[in-house]
């Protein structure tokens, strides 16, 4: 039993006897060492070793409808949805196994091969003070308008939790102010500048994360050239995450060389979140303050986030703002309630107004006073 995957589900609106006529329908065709049940006290367990998936789906939905009338079928919507979010699974013979998933993978002696094999990369905290600071009360929850190079430096070291933002792309694209079409030498140059500054003002344990598309028209790889500058700082990469949006603006008609080897180009339906960490990859911070829910961290540790760009840009008038969706995610993931968040190319303000709304304190730059105004503008909305 130990070894067998495990579910918990509490049906709140069905009596056990009832509970068990469902479970006994839903199971009976199944081998009692593949998955069985226990329920008592209005809570089921169902123990996992082996599954037809494709079968449990026809079985679960044909209960589902013969079941809705009778106001059944949530209990069993709960059931398919909590073993559908279980991602640890090998597959055998088109049946999912649970049993023991990943025994053969176990490495003996774990912790010392991989000290041994990052000796040279996971020392980030070698540099950098432990010690963080408080952030002065005039820069909390405050929209600045102003170059961040230069607001920046006016910032304790060691004082932001976490940092989420999306640079100017360098695309040409029609910003309120600024060039975005500048030579790649230069773009990179400035942009180096200010994360200089922000991994100097991020805590020791804080994450920052950056949003990026490289203009592959032009074949540069900006995802890879700025994580690999974090590396240089002696960041420790936390991870990155895929931000599939589902076909948007990849167009059809640039093929490259069509239907030849010579030149082919790559169409790319995402953007890159790349995540580092300063000092360390563990960040202190209250259990009370996580507002993260079972199924949110389920969902999001798997790094393919499905989310619709943002439709609302002609609203903003601004080129290139993510949704709303993608800062929460991020955010409720790699920050606790009362963090302190920055956003040091905060445009229209997406970011600062999702922190609003999830209890976090901010802090939005921007060089554009159009922009500025309109974050604040979105600010003021969450208190209506």
């Amino acid at each position: 039993m130990s070894n067998y995957k495990v579910i918990e589900i509490e049906n709140k609106k069905l009596s056990d006897e009832e509970a068990n006529k469902l479970l006994l329908s839903l199971f009976s065709s199944y081998k009692s060492n593949d998955i069985y049940f226990e329920n008592q006290e209005r809570k089921t367990k169902i123990f996992l070793n082996n599954l037809n998936f494709r079968k449990f789906q026809k079985d679960i939905n044909f209960l589902v409808a013969r079941e809705k009338q009778k106001g059944k079928s949530d209990f069993l919507l709960k059931i398919f949805k909590n073993i559908d979010l279980i991602k640890s699974y090998g597959i055998r013979a088109d049946k999912r196994v649970y049993v023991d998933y990943n025994n053969e993978r176990k490495v003996k002696n774990r912790k010392e091969k991989q000290a041994k094999r990052t000796k040279d990369y996971n020392n980030g905290n070698a540099n950098f003070k432990r010690e963080n600071n408080d952030l002065p009360k005039k820069f909390v929850n405050k929209i600045i308008c102003g170059d961040s190079l230069k607001v920046l430096k006016e910032f304790p070291d060691n004082s932001i939790d976490l940092i989420f933002t999306s640079p100017p792309y360098n695309f040409g694209l029609d910003y309120s102010k600024g060039q975005d079409d500048k030579n790649w030498k230069d773009y990179f140059n400035q942009l180096f500048k200010v994360f200089d500054e922000c991994i100097r003002v991020l805590k020791y344990g804080g994450r920052i994360i950056v949003n990026i598309q490289p203009l592959f028209s032009d074949y540069i790889p900006s995802h890879h050239i700025i994580s690999n500058y974090f590396l240089e700082r002696k960041m420790l990469w936390k991870g990155e995450i895929l931000w599939e949006k589902n076909n948007y603006n990849c167009k059809y008609t640039a093929w490259g060389s069509w239907k030849s080897p010579s030149s082919p180009y790559l169409k790319y339906t995402w953007e890159f979140l790349e995540v580092f960490a300063k000092g360390t990859l563990k960040k202190d911070g209250a259990k009370k303050n996580a507002d993260i829910t079972a199924d949110e961290f389920k969902k999001w540790v798997v790094a393919k986030w499905a989310i619709a760009p943002e439709r609302k840009m002609k609203e903003f008038g601004h080129p290139a703002m993510f949704p709303e969706g993608l800062a929460t995610r991020a955010i409720k993931l790699f920050s606790f309630k009362n963090d302190i968040v920055l956003d040091p190319f905060n445009g229209v303000g997406t970011t600062t107004f999702v922190c609003k709304t999830l209890q976090r304190k901010f802090i939005g730059i921007d060089i554009s006073k159009e922009y500025c105004n309109k974050a604040k503008k979105r600010i003021k909305s969450t208190l209506l």
